[in-house]
């Protein structure tokens, strides 16, 4: 076969250092713009960005030369140097993330999710959301690493 055809489509979630609310309301336009942006120059596709003050959701579809650990390795130093110059300079993500696959069919409802997390976040906390898309998608953790 002479090419190859790929539709690698991710859901990606981390929060900033010990949660520290550095997203505020007046930052969030900006941020995901430079998000969207480093996403696009690691030759990804930005399909949504949202949060809260202190985590961050994307939905990207990514080149199959680009694994997830590099694309996040590469994201996250590049956003905390533009965050730091224009949000807070002590600005910090957490060292992990939570990176879930989707299919096609799955991206309006991935899309609704992300758009609505202020009003989803009224009803539950990001480390109750944070361990159920864990436990949805199947996979075991141990509490006591979550966080760290």
């Amino acid at each position: 076969m002479p090419h190859t055809y790929t539709n690698l489509l991710y859901h990606i979630v981390f929060a900033t250092k010990d949660r520290h609310p550095f997203i505020k309301p007046e930052f969030e336009e900006r941020l995901y713009e430079y998000i969207g942006g480093t996403i696009r120059g690691l030759g990804g596709i930005s399909l949504e960005l949202g949060g809260m003050d202190e985590h961050m959701h994307l939905m990207t579809k990514l080149k199959p030369t680009m694994n997830v650990s590099k694309f996040i390795e590469k994201l996250k130093p590049s956003v905390t140097i533009w965050a730091r110059s224009v949000i807070h300079p002590k600005f910090e993500w957490q060292d992990g993330y939570g990176a879930f696959t989707i299919g096609e069919s799955q991206i309006s409802g991935v899309r609704n999710y992300i758009r609505n997390q202020k009003e989803h976040h009224k009803k539950q906390t990001f480390d109750e959301e944070f361990k159920n898309l864990l436990t949805q998608a199947n996979i075991d953790f141990d509490e006591k690493y979550l966080w760290k």
